[in-house]
């Protein structure tokens, strides 16, 4: 692992099976994360989509899986159309009775442009924290109707 690899871990009131759907099927997250074209939790796959702060500029995220165990990892490679730097995102799920513990993992965070302020560790930190921490946290613990 890199030294500026970002680590979050959050735990969800929620089984890991939920947690997973969340993670891997394409229309649950459109609620909760980015609204990509496509994904499938599938080696070689490859999917991007648009985001950045809303009032900055919006980045076209290029991923491709590189890695899926079923309902315990899930991780892609992550980069920006038109950049230098390549990184992996890793999702990874650990059962604890009734709850989930999600650990967050963004790798080589250091091989993105140094001048671009967008691509500093502390914007990924606020990201992922609130990315996992309250939109992720929020889709998985609402009671379904």
């Amino acid at each position: 692992m890199s030294n500026t690899a970002l680590v979050i871990e959050t735990l969800y009131d929620a089984p890991v099976t939920k947690v997973w759907k969340a993670l891997t099927d394409h229309d649950e997250m459109k609620k909760w994360y980015f609204n990509m074209a496509s994904l499938k939790p599938e080696v070689g796959f490859e999917f991007q989509f648009t985001g950045g702060r809303p009032d900055g500029e919006q980045y076209v995220h290029l991923c491709k899986v590189t890695e899926v165990v079923q309902n315990k990892k899930i991780a892609y490679s992550w980069a920006y159309q038109g950049y230098s730097g390549y990184s992996i995102v890793m999702f990874e799920l650990f059962a604890e009775g009734t709850t989930t513990r999600l650990k967050l993992t963004h790798e080589a965070l250091e091989s993105f442009p140094a001048d671009n302020p967008d691509f500093d560790k502390k914007n990924f930190v606020e990201g992922w924290t609130y990315i996992t921490g309250k939109s992720l946290k929020q889709f998985v613990e609402q009671v379904s109707a």
